[in-house]
C-alpha cells in the first residue's frame, strides 16, 4: 500500500465499518427477488417498417446481490446469428422512493439509466429511461421497460418508446419462464 493511500485512510476507519448499519430489504426489494433464477425467454421485437417482428428465444440468469440488488444477464441470438449479451441491474432506493438500475447490451454503446415505480398491487414495475431516439440520431426519447410478475415461474417484459405525438409504442414483448 502506498504511503499516500495510508495517509488518506482515517486511523479509526474500522469503527466506521463496524458501526455501519446494513439496511434490510423493503417490500420493493422483495419484488425484485422474485426475478432471481434461470429463465427461458421468448420475445418478439419490431424489425422495422414493413418487416415482420423478429422472434427470439434466449435465456436469462438473474442473481441477487445480497437482498438489495439484482443482476440479470441475458443471452439471445442477434439478427446476424451472433450472440448478443445484456446486463440489467435493479435495486430500490428508499431515500428517493424509486427503483433504480442500469442496462447495457453488446449491440449498443449507450448506458441506460432506470428510475421506476411499482403499481399498488406490487405486480408491475415500470422503469423509465431516456435514450437515443429511433427516429432521429440527434434526439433523445423517453422509454419504458415494464416487468409484470404473473406468478412465481413467469414474468413478462416489454419495452416501449414515446413517439413525437406523445403516444407510447411497444417495440418488444417477452415472456420469461423459470427453468426448473
Amino acid at each position: 500500500m502506498s504511503s499516500a493511500l495510508k495517509l488518506a485512510i482515517p486511523k479509526k476507519s474500522h469503527l466506521i465499518v463496524k458501526n455501519m448499519q446494513i439496511p434490510g430489504p423493503t417490500e420493493e426489494h422483495q419484488f425484485l427477488l422474485k426475478l432471481v433464477g434461470d429463465w427461458k425467454l421468448v420475445s418478439e421485437c419490431a424489425a422495422g417498417p414493413d418487416q415482420p417482428p423478429q422472434k427470439t428465444i434466449g435465456k436469462q440468469s438473474t442473481q441477487a446481490i445480497g437482498s438489495l440488488w439484482t443482476l440479470g444477464e441475458m443471452e439471445t441470438p442477434g439478427p446476424d446469428g451472433k450472440l448478443m449479451r445484456s446486463l440489467i441491474t435493479l435495486g430500490f432506493d428508499p431515500a428517493r422512493g424509486k427503483f433504480v438500475g442500469t442496462f447495457v447490451a453488446s449491440c449498443m454503446t449507450f448506458l441506460w439509466l432506470y428510475e421506476g415505480t411499482l403499481d399498488s398491487k406490487h405486480r408491475i414495475l415500470t422503469l423509465h429511461a431516456e435514450g437515443p431516439s429511433f427516429t432521429s440520431a440527434e434526439k433523445m426519447a423517453k422509454y419504458q421497460d415494464i416487468i409484470e410478475v404473473v406468478d412465481d415461474d413467469t414474468y413478462l417484459f416489454s419495452s416501449r418508446y414515446q413517439d413525437d405525438s406523445g403516444e407510447w409504442v411497444t417495440f418488444m414483448d417477452g415472456r420469461h419462464t423459470r427453468i426448473k
